[in-house]
């Protein structure tokens, strides 16, 4: 009698699930486990490429890697909607399909969810948004003079460095068309510094890069609702030109469905990531993963593929019978692009002892071909 054949169902195709089907693909073939991915989106893309769109550097098309690519590596591809996940029946049903598992990795990220502030959609540009941003692009370089307001609508959001990227570049792009003089850029944020999952000397080196280039930063502007040309803050208010915003982040109802989190909030995890069902893991965006009472690693990329590599280890171990549980290691990097063509690096351990250690290297045209370097890698090793 054969031995049966273990299905690992991967719920979402960005950094965490496919980590997650590479690794364990790499390590036991298709006839010792069938993995299968899900996604709405047959497409993926490492995020800070919609930086290089709004540059007008990049396309949409050239920034992408097809998840139909999986195949070849004998990972199929589900390009579905989901519809429900039954924990209690080991089910996921799709668009056209049931499927059944016997381990279940959650990886599908987070939403946008600009409609969540009164006025945002009618009165602002998404920065986060790739559908935007050529939209974003086009209205920069028309831009003749007034005013750019880069606002954080709230907390935690995907990839902290990105909006402070995007002021520096935004800046150069003014710089181009010789217009940077006559337009001022202003960055509100409802934190009282810069990046708090950084801490405050980081934080403090950040302010400092953007106000070199007379960006001006606003702490601690929770944005209750956008009007036409302006900001209305909990305590004040703001004009713009031009909005573009990092709108909230919350998780589909899918996962609220299924009991895996409350309202306003994602899936809690630890450092093994298990949620508490058996063999049903959660990485990435979608999760919280607390480092003390007030920090949480942060939602990047970086630490969702880390996640990923850790529950595929564990699963590797399951199916080999070995039962040893791999800990995420919170150890990852994000770059910051200056605008001048150099980048530099925040590099992250996010569970060292006593506090997560942060270190922010200078800005070199070296560390932005790393990024190059970063964003080419997963897309040729992963599909």
């Amino acid at each position: 009698m054969s031995e049966k054949i273990s299905h690992v169902l991967i719920l979402g195709g960005g950094f965490g699930g496919l980590s997650a089907a590479n690794e364990i693909r790499n390590s036991l073939s298709s006839s010792q486990v069938k993995i299968t991915v899900i996604d709405k989106k047959n497409w993926f893309m490492v995020g800070f490429a919609k930086l290089w769109i709004i540059k007008g550097t990049r396309t949409f098309e050239n920034s992408i890697g097809l998840l139909t690519n999986l195949a070849k590596k004998e990972i199929d591809f589900l390009n579905e909607e989901i519809l429900q996940i039954d924990l209690e029946n080991k089910n996921v049903r799709t668009t056209s399909k049931d499927l059944t598992y016997d381990f279940l990795i959650i990886a599908i990220g987070t939403m946008l969810a600009p409609q969540k502030i009164p006025g945002l959609v009618e009165n602002g540009l998404n920065l986060y948004d790739y559908k935007e941003s050529e939209k974003i692009h086009t209205k920069i370089k028309e831009l003749k003079s007034g005013t750019i307001a880069i606002s954080i609508m709230s907390m935690p959001y995907m990839c902290p460095p990105a909006p402070f990227e995007a002021s520096l570049i935004i800046d150069s792009m003014l710089r181009e068309t010789g217009m940077r003089d006559s337009v001022e850029i202003h960055f509100y944020s409802p934190a009282p510094i810069t990046l708090p999952a950084a801490g405050p000397e980081i934080s403090k080196q950040i302010l400092d890069l953007i106000n070199s280039e007379k960006i001006i930063f606003h702490e601690s502007c929770k944005v209750k609702s956008v009007e036409p040309n302006k900001l209305i803050f909990q305590d004040g208010e703001a004009n713009f030109d031009l909005l573009l915003a990092v709108p909230p982040h919350v998780v589909s109802n899918v996962i609220l469905k299924a009991g895996l989190a409350q309202e306003n909030n994602f899936i809690p995890i630890t450092r093994d990531c298990k949620t508490p069902y058996y063999n049903v893991y959660a990485v990435g965006d979608v999760t919280t993963l607390k480092v003390t009472d007030t920090i949480a690693v942060p939602k990047a990329g970086v630490f969702a593929e880390g996640e990923g590599l850790a529950v595929a280890r564990s699963i590797i171990s399951k199916i080999q019978s070995k039962e040893e549980t791999e800990l995420f290691d919170g150890k990852g990097g994000c770059f910051i692009e200056s605008g001048r063509d150099t980048a530099s690096l925040i590099e992250i351990d996010m569970f060292s002892v006593p506090n997560p250690s942060t270190n922010l290297t200078n800005s070199t045209p070296e560390h932005l071909n790393e990024k190059l370097q970063f964003e080419k890698d997963r897309l040729s090793k992963w599909l």
